[in-house]
């Protein structure tokens, strides 16, 4: 059979890719609690994006099924093994700051920039349209091949949890959600709560605080954990010192360290607001954590008893600790990398519960038992208690696997670059099948906007990205 160029018949179904791209990214798959009915558990937004995957696939001729609204599948060809590609089409809130709006998907200097760009509904459109090429070409495949489309990927994943209750696991598969050359492996993944309650408070027995110059009322920061914080506020009643000189030395702070923030004085209240700069919370390092510096400027004040020990344990533990090392859990793993630490969402109201919410990635070579346990212990000093959210233990596919060297070769192939493997932080739908893998769509060297303000993807990326797709899924499933 002669040799197909995969390129070539990309870019004569570029128009109709960008058009339907732009199409899927308009519709705001963001989850929405709110609009949660039977059928579309995580909301409208995202109810929408799923039925216009599984539409633009039924067009292309595959069969679909809806499982409940928790996934959707859509599958092609014959045989007895399964090819499974795995891709979200849910996204994370949008945020501020944006040069255009997050779900206009205008191009601009020839990136496609929008809310889910690249993760995960530029890249999803991309091996739905490759294997639209393999289809019209009539390729004669001896396995199946199924898209699986999730919808609560950037939360809880319940989406695939649920799916996998009832479906197929298939033989092998990819994900379209991460960096090219191909992730053959990935850390574990634990979301997890350090809660204080008042009365687990009371009974630490602290004496009444002397000389405090201001009571915290209340702090809050972050709004998922899986991301650095880059808003939070906190407020303050002054007691030993006016509302003026706190926010004078706020203020002083501020221009010392060259952050970004603001202290108001309201009704005798002083309210201060602190920027940072967010980013994906498994490489925390690379982000300025709203939360913690504003506490790190907090522990410089005289603050009641419940205020001083909350302050005062987050900033020994958590302040600029991406990898643990003052908790005792620092970890390096030649294969894997360093455990990470995220202080994601900071919530303390004088009233009620005080909470840090952690999202924490650790190498397989470290077990969770041993470094959860440490955690515990440290922050029982402020009668905190750690409750467990998600946990998601390591995942990694050998690399001689033919998966991984028929995409490898593929890769290599299409681009003309070696395609060597990689294990990241990250968690990606490639560990919800029992032999999964990431392939792309971010090539090396370009910036990652995942999570950011203008998320984009370079057009040309996406169409080199379909390419691969489709050389790929027909060298799995022939």
């Amino acid at each position: 059979m002669t040799s197909i160029n995969w390129l070539e018949e990309t870019n004569k179904r570029k128009e109709e890719l960008i058009a339907t791209t732009q199409q899927f990214l308009q519709i705001k798959s963001v989850l929405d609690p709110e609009s949660a009915r039977e059928g579309s558990p995580f909301g409208e937004g995202i109810r929408q994006a799923l039925d216009f995957a599984l539409g633009v696939c039924e067009k292309a001729g595959m069969t679909t099924k809806d499982v409940r609204g928790y996934a959707g599948h859509a599958e092609f060809g014959q045989g007895e093994e399964l090819i499974g590609i795995l891709s979200h089409v849910d996204v994370v809130p949008e945020g501020d700051g944006w040069s255009t709006p997050p779900y206009a998907a205008e191009i601009v200097d020839g990136r496609l920039v929008a809310r889910g760009a690249i993760d995960d509904k530029g890249p999803t459109m991309a091996a739905i349209f490759a294997a639209k090429i393999v289809m019209e070409l009539g390729l004669p495949l001896s396995k199946r091949v199924r898209f699986i489309f999730g919808t609560d990927e950037e939360s809880s994943w319940q989406c695939v949890n649920t799916y996998f209750e009832t479906e197929e696991m298939p033989t092998m598969g990819f994900t379209p959600d991460a960096d090219f050359p191909l992730i053959y492996a990935e850390k574990g993944l634990t979301d997890l709560s350090l809660r204080q309650t008042l009365a687990s408070f009371q009974s630490l027995g602290i004496p009444a605080a002397e000389n405090v110059e201001a009571k915290l009322v209340s702090l809050q920061a972050g709004l998922r954990m899986n991301m650095v914080p880059d808003k939070a506020v906190a407020t303050l009643v002054p007691i030993g010192l006016n509302s003026e000189a706190i926010a004078q030395n706020y203020r002083q702070h501020l221009d010392a360290t060259g952050l970004k923030g603001k202290a108001e004085v309201q009704d005798g209240l002083v309210v201060l607001h602190m920027e940072g700069v967010s980013v994906h919370g498994m490489d925390p390092s690379k982000g300025v954590n709203a939360g913690t510096e504003l506490i790190h400027f907090l522990r410089t004040l005289s603050l009641d008893e419940r205020g001083a020990v909350f302050v005062g344990l987050a900033d020994r533990y958590l302040h600029k600790q991406h990898y643990g090392e003052a908790i005792g859990i620092a970890h390096n793993d030649e294969e894997m990398g360093a455990l990470t630490v995220n202080t994601g969402v900071i919530e303390y109201d004088e009233k009620q519960d005080a909470l840090f919410r952690l999202n924490i990635r650790y190498p397989h070579s470290v077990a969770f038992e041993k470094w959860s346990a440490v955690l515990a212990e440290r922050f029982s000093e402020g009668a905190f208690t750690l409750e467990v959210a998600e946990h998601l233990t390591p995942h990694r596919v050998d690399p001689n696997h033919p998966l991984v060297t028929t995409l490898q070769r593929v890769y290599t192939e299409q681009t003309g670059e070696e395609a060597g493997i990689i294990a990241i932080g990250g968690a990606t739908y490639g560990r919800s099948l029992d032999v999964g893998v990431a392939f792309g769509p971010l090539f090396p060297g370009r910036p990652d906007s995942a999570h950011q303000r203008d998320e984009y993807i370079f057009v040309d990326d996406l169409i080199k990205a379909t390419a691969i797709y489709a050389q790929a899924i027909y060298e799995l499933a022939k």
